[in-house]
């Protein structure tokens, strides 16, 4: 897409939205236009927070479809669209309700924690959620005379108890593009930039993660690279982070730990799209009201802790 057609359908979109009344929420990972038209991008705990004060009467969630039903369960009063109804996580796929439900019967009395990328369905099953930024004070305020089982992402679940020291028993589940980073891509980034701290994502592998000079959230690397005196640091997580890092920190070198991190889901959404969903208020995104519930107790669990 040229930049006259950028700017063209960014004017559109900002006068539309002032007419609906609505806000639009972006994810870290979506294409550069589209952060840019955003009212708020932020990584899952920023979004979910947001999602839960704005007075819009229209949200429009750019990320993937569990983020826009959780915007659905704490705004019940709010029209949540997604601008591609295919956006979807693979991650989040990986375990479902009656699965779950299943392996809850076979550990009787385990506080079930799930990360965020997990469907209403899911949720619904759980005791309290988490995202990448508080999961680990999430699970280290759990009691600790109860096994902990998490779902579905054992890279993370990994990383939760080797910082915690709890005894987790974890879901077999990952995130295709963080779990693809491997220890040779890490190697290879250091041998070509010797200077650069490396920075990953804890849905990374654990081998990947203890190379690592910084793991965080992806908001948790964006302020790191801020604040840090380091001018040059290779970036382990979903290549979208590149817009927010060089538009914060200009005078910083950053270079991608391999190129494939690309999340295909994240980048369905196009500034196109985001235009044709002001306009017609679709695809939206809903959540039942026995579903939202009984989903909305772990979120809620959540946001309290953090």
């Amino acid at each position: 897409m040229d930049q006259k057609t950028i700017q063209e359908l960014s004017e559109k979109i900002t006068k539309l939205k002032k007419e609906r009344n609505a806000v639009i929420l972006a994810h870290f990972y979506q294409r550069p236009e589209v952060q840019d038209v955003a009212d708020f991008i932020g990584d899952s705990l920023a979004l979910s927070q947001q999602a839960a004060s704005t007075d819009a009467d229209v949200i429009v969630f750019c990320g993937v479809h569990f983020m826009a039903e959780s915007a659905s369960i704490l705004s019940p009063g709010k029209t949540v669209v997604l601008p591609d109804e295919n956006a979807g996580c693979p991650m989040a796929d990986m375990v479902d309700a009656v699965r779950l439900a299943r392996k809850k019967q076979e550990i009787p009395g385990a506080t079930v924690v799930c990360y965020v990328n997990t469907s209403a369905d899911v949720k619904a099953e759980c005791d309290i959620a988490c995202t990448s930024a508080n999961a680990v004070n999430v699970v280290a305020s759990l009691p600790e005379d109860r096994p902990i089982l998490f779902v579905p992402d054992k890279n993370l679940g990994h990383y939760i108890a080797s910082k915690t020291g709890r005894d987790m028993i974890l879901w077999e589940g990952c995130c295709n593009t963080h779990d693809r980073l491997t220890t040779e891509d890490i190697l290879k980034a250091k041998e070509e930039h010797p200077e650069a701290l490396v920075m990953v994502h804890p849905e990374c592998r654990p081998e990947v993660v203890a190379l690592a000079d910084k793991v965080s959230s992806t908001a948790g690397m964006i302020n790191f690279a801020c604040e840090s005196e380091a001018t040059e640091f290779i970036v382990g997580t979903e290549k979208g982070i590149l817009h927010p890092l060089n538009k914060r920190c200009p005078d910083k070198k950053f270079y991608m730990a391999s190129e494939r991190l690309v999340c295909p889901n994240m980048k369905k959404t196009t500034l196109d799209k985001v235009y044709q969903a002001l306009v017609t208020l679709e695809p939206r995104v809903t959540v039942s009201d026995e579903i939202r519930e009984q989903s909305i107790v772990c979120l809620e669990r959540m946001l309290d802790v953090v």
